[in-house]
């Protein structure tokens, strides 16, 4: 639920108003603000219809809150036009307005609607994309920045994922505390501090019988899943609650994905699936592969998976201490990762023993390590100073209309893994060499290395010429 910070609670005095069309997780949310699960929450529409209300925190700030129905476009007469009502009279009586959207669905014409009257409010709106935790929600917003409400604030509010950003944009409408200093400047990079209470996603994935098991077993210390040296000993997907070092952690183990066409058994193919699922939710993936046959084109198909997921990889090379020439198989692996893993360049790769123990601390603070560069948050105002800087050393090239493209802004839309867009004069004709010689400048000025880093690149709305 809400992170709970044991510093000081400031109280803003602010009442947020969570408001949206049915079924885009205003309840959920609300849960997540105010500590408990208070709201009902379903997945059929109209679930809540009067408005409810308690006391949020994020971090440090404390607020009211008010959850409110679905906003529907009815008769006043009707249950749902009554239930429309509740929600503006809760948008007026707020200081914040929280508009959520669903990412995985998409820009409405009914969320639309429900921006245009939003924005003839007095009250301020924070325009937030909810259900972002997986692939596919990047379309999204930028979609929304049509609605006319600026930037969307990226959110997962069922599994706790964005909370930082928000409470970053809830905290400009707070009222000054006396203990302020005076005002610093922002730093380049922001690394949100993650939540000790909120488990981190960990998932084992790889080929049958390369020790995955074997190190889940290693890390608890105790013989909790099956092992042996026959393949596809495990067929479900085990989650684990767990603490490493005082860290919570969900640990999953799955079962072993081997290539598609020797796949005949039903089972089999529901237990890959469950793999496939496992990666979906997480947020880091170790990929274990063996030492002794490493990163083969099943395993490098699995990476680039993972990779467009957007989840933060680490590769761990189980039985090392079987390996006679280390030198000449770890230099062969990482030149095979250059090759072939370009999308996320510098990708961790750890060498251990599950059955001795050896090095799996190292693992995990690899597993720590890329989890902070996955959440990294870089300031507009840094990367508009870095964007001018690398415009200037190598300038964008002609556009096919014999015209130089301009890249006039840049920001960062949102973190888990790194998502920028850029607005450009011609979008469209920006070359693939040109946005890999940003994306690597990205890594190299930020240190984002190992990371999925996104790009997507607008045309600026035009108000005279776009609809």
């Amino acid at each position: 639920m809400a992170r709970r910070s044991r510093t000081k609670v400031v109280s803003t005095g602010l009442t947020l108003a969570i408001v949206g069309r049915p079924n885009v997780g205003k309840s959920t949310l609300f849960n997540r603000l105010i500590g408990k699960r208070v709201a009902l929450v379903h997945d059929r529409p109209g679930v809540t219809r009067d408005r409810r209300e308690g006391d949020g925190q994020i971090g440090n700030l404390a607020f009211k809150v008010i959850d409110t129905a679905g906003y529907e476009d009815a008769g006043v007469e009707t249950l749902e036009g009554r239930m429309r009502k509740q929600t503006e009279r809760a948008v007026a009586d707020a200081d914040v307005a929280l508009m959520l959207v669903d990412a995985r669905a998409g820009i409405t014409p009914m969320d639309e609607h429900f921006a245009d009257l939003l924005r003839k409010s007095r009250t301020p709106v924070l325009l937030v994309a909810n259900k972002t935790e997986g692939k596919g929600s990047e379309a999204a917003l930028y979609d929304a920045y049509r609605l006319g409400l600026g930037d969307a604030i990226a959110i997962a509010a069922e599994h706790g994922l964005g909370m930082e950003a928000l409470y970053a944009a809830i905290a400009r409408f707070a009222p000054p505390s006396e203990d302020d200093d005076d005002a610093e400047e922002i730093p380049a990079v922001e690394m949100p501090v993650d939540d000790p209470n909120r488990p981190l996603q960990l998932a084992i994935i790889g080929r049958p019988n390369t020790g995955k098991s074997t190190l889940v077993n290693r890390l608890l210390g105790e013989d909790r899943v099956l092992t042996g040296p026959e393949p596809g000993v495990t067929r479900d997907a085990i989650q684990i609650d767990w603490r490493y070092k005082d860290r919570a952690i969900r640990l999953v183990d799955t079962a072993g994905v081997r290539r598609r066409a020797k796949i005949t058994d039903a089972v089999e193919k529901l237990s890959v699936g469950e793999t496939f699922e496992a990666i979906r939710m997480a947020e880091v993936v170790v990929l274990m592969v063996d030492a002794e046959s490493p990163l083969d084109n099943q395993e490098l198909t699995l990476a680039r998976h993972v990779i467009d997921e957007g989840r933060a990889l680490v590769i761990a090379v189980n039985k090392w201490d079987l390996v006679k020439d280390r030198t000449k198989v770890q230099r062969e692996m990482e030149d095979r990762l250059a090759s072939s893993l370009a999308q996320a360049r510098g990708v961790p790769l750890v060498t251990l023993s599950a059955k001795n123990g050896q090095r799996v601390d190292a693992m995990m603070e690899a597993v720590f390590k890329i989890h902070r560069v996955w959440n990294t948050h870089v300031s507009t105002g840094a990367l508009n100073r870095w964007l001018a800087h690398m415009t200037q050393a190598h300038p964008p090239p002609l556009s096919v209309h014999k015209q130089r493209i301009k890249l006039r802004f840049m920001s960062q839309v949102k973190t888990r893994p790194p998502t920028f867009v850029i607005f450009s004069s011609r979008a469209a004709d920006l070359p693939d060499a040109y946005q890999r010689y940003l994306t690597n400048g990205l890594r190299e000025t930020f240190d984002l290395n190992g990371v999925p880093i996104r790009i997507t690149l607008r045309k600026p709305r035009n108000p005279f010429t776009d609809d």
